[in-house]
C-alpha cells in the first residue's frame, strides 16, 4: 500500500528572494548578479564553508536552497544522512558548460580550467549537498522542459516506500546566467504539512 507522505519544508529562490515555507525572508537589490547575490546571503547568515566559494553557480545555488530547508526542518545529523536527494533542471550544468568551453575556444591560449570542469555535471551540486550535510541516500538527477511534480512525486515515493531513504529531498534548481529559480522540498512520512503532487504544483507555481 502506497505510504501518504508529509513535506517538512521547502525553499524557493528566485528574482533576488528567498522565502521559507511561504515566508519570505530575504529581498535583496535586483542589480545584483547571482554570485553577488549569493554572496551576500552566505555572509549574512554566518555560514562557515569556505568550499563554498569554489562552487559553480548551479551548485551555490542548490547548496542555499538547502540550507535552508535543513536548518527549517531542525532534523537531528544522524536522521539527515539517509535523505534520498532527486532534484533536475532545464539544462544540466549548461551554465557552467559554457565558461569551460570559453577556456578552450582560444586555440592560441588554450587552457582548461580544472575548477571549471569539474562542474560540468549538474549531480556534482547534489555531492556538495552530500558533502556538507553528510548524507549517504540515494540521489539522482533529471533533465526536463519544466518543473515536474509528478515525476518527482513518484521517485521520493518510492524511495520510501522501498525504505531506500527516510527523507527525501527533491525539487527544481535551474541557472542560467543571472536568471536563476531554486524550488527544493523535504518529504517524509511524517510532517507538519501534507504532501501530493498537486500540493506541491501550487506551491510552486503561486510562490
Amino acid at each position: 500500500m502506497k505510504k501518504n507522505l508529509n513535506t517538512i519544508a521547502y525553499c524557493r529562490i528566485k528574482n533576488h528572494t528567498i522565502s521559507v515555507n511561504g515566508k519570505l525572508l530575504y529581498t535583496k537589490d535586483s542589480q545584483l548578479t547571482f554570485p553577488e547575490f549569493a554572496k551576500q546571503v552566505y555572509k549574512e547568515k554566518n555560514i562557515a564553508y569556505p568550499k563554498f566559494f569554489k562552487m559553480d553557480n548551479l551548485s551555490k545555488l542548490g547548496f542555499l536552497a538547502s540550507e535552508f530547508i535543513f536548518e527549517a526542518a531542525k532534523l537531528d545529523s544522524d536522521i539527515i544522512k539517509n535523505t534520498g536527494i532527486v532534484l533536475s533542471n532545464r539544462a544540466s550544468s549548461l551554465d557552467t558548460d559554457r565558461k569551460h568551453q570559453e577556456t578552450i575556444n582560444d586555440k592560441n591560449n588554450y587552457y582548461p580550467s580544472p575548477a571549471v570542469f569539474v562542474y560540468t555535471l549538474a549531480n556534482i551540486m547534489i555531492g556538495e549537498i552530500s558533502i556538507r550535510h553528510q548524507i549517504k541516500g540515494e540521489n539522482v538527477f533529471f533533465v526536463a522542459e519544466q518543473f515536474n511534480e509528478i515525476l518527482l512525486e513518484q521517485y521520493a515515493s518510492s524511495l520510501i516506500q522501498n525504505k531506500k531513504s527516510d527523507l527525501v529531498l527533491c525539487g527544481w534548481v535551474d541557472i542560467d546566467k543571472d536568471k536563476y529559480d531554486a524550488f527544493m522540498y523535504l518529504v517524509a512520512e511524517e510532517g507538519p504539512q501534507k504532501y501530493s503532487k498537486e500540493i506541491i504544483k501550487k506551491i510552486y507555481t503561486e510562490d
